[in-house]
């Protein structure tokens, strides 16, 4: 019933990219055990993100390349039905193996991402609507939902600033990154009448926002890090994001001289890049938070 086409346009290895708002919840929880941090890791990015992007596919039926497939072959009704699938399995294990508020997260967030998509709604067309929607829900809302999950937790426990600072932190580095996705679509996002933010701000413009706010991002990085933990950890951030921002400036420059070089090529590299250094700073800093890597030691 599922074709391999349907499988394809889950993309599951690109839930690599939105890892590190997870493995960011997970440093600063102070409740985890190993149940839940496997249920609730395998849930997000094995069944909710998958589930997302098959649902996003369906209804964009791109031709060109898109995050995580350069040639997407052509998606069919299959894909439809396996997107629900993943969405209604993520929910299930969610109230079997980790708490109903969980769930409701979940369910609350796939409502999001289908409105995102879907035409009846398709928050997708609207370029500071559909913007605010991704960074606040996979910034924000995500982080969140991930230390719920994490720890068990209730509503209460997740108002305080310890919290919502670095869940907010997520979201502005999101709306930094994200229109880095876009800038290579503007064709075929304006045949589909869906004005994003990049197109609206143009290939150069494009570039110059991200560049504000990614400042802006670490900055606030900076700050929590040296009001919460110790300076350390925002010096290291910034020692850790450092190939990502000379791999940026050294396209810019390209992008400059030809701006045909902003194309999937140097987006997708830039993603890995950025995922992989940031995965890889707040897989240290839960280390050194928690004390953890001392077992090894």
């Amino acid at each position: 019933m599922f074709s391999r086409s349907a499988w394809l346009h889950l993309r599951i290895p690109f839930s690599f990219f939105l890892m590190p708002v997870y493995i960011f919840a997970l440093g600063i929880s102070p409740n985890f055990t190993e149940s839940r941090l496997l249920w609730s890791f395998i849930i997000i990015h094995l069944f909710l993100y998958p589930a997302s992007n098959g649902f996003n596919s369906y209804f964009d039926k791109d031709e060109k390349s898109i995050g995580g497939l350069k040639n997407p072959p052509p998606v069919n009704k299959g894909l439809y039905y396996l997107s629900l699938l993943f969405d209604g399995v993520a929910i299930v294990l969610s109230l079997i193996k980790v708490s109903l508020l969980f769930a409701v997260m979940l369910l609350v967030y796939g409502l999001v991402s289908k409105a995102y998509s879907h035409p009846s709604i398709r928050l997708k067309k609207f370029p500071i609507g559909g913007w605010l929607t991704v960074g606040i829900f996979q910034g924000l809302f995500t982080f969140l939902t991930c230390y719920v999950g994490i720890n068990d937790f209730g509503i209460e426990n997740i108002m305080n600033a310890r919290v919502l600072i670095p869940a907010t932190l997520s979201s502005i580095i999101l709306l930094g990154t994200y229109p880095m996705t876009q800038v290579y679509q503007h064709e075929e996002d304006a045949r589909r009448g869906d004005r994003t933010i990049s197109l609206m701000l143009g290939i150069k413009g494009t570039f110059l926002f991200v560049l504000i706010i990614f400042t802006l991002a670490a900055a606030g990085y900076v700050g929590y890090f040296y009001s919460f933990f110790e300076l350390r950890f925002g010096i290291a951030f910034l020692l850790s994001l450092s190939p990502v921002v000379v791999f940026f400036l050294i396209w810019l420059f390209l992008v400059l001289k030809n701006p045909a070089k902003a194309n999937f090529f140097y987006t997708m590299w830039l993603n890995f890049l950025s995922a992989l250094c940031l995965n890889g700073f707040f897989v240290w800093f839960f280390l050194e938070n928690t004390h953890i890597g001392q077992l090894f030691q």
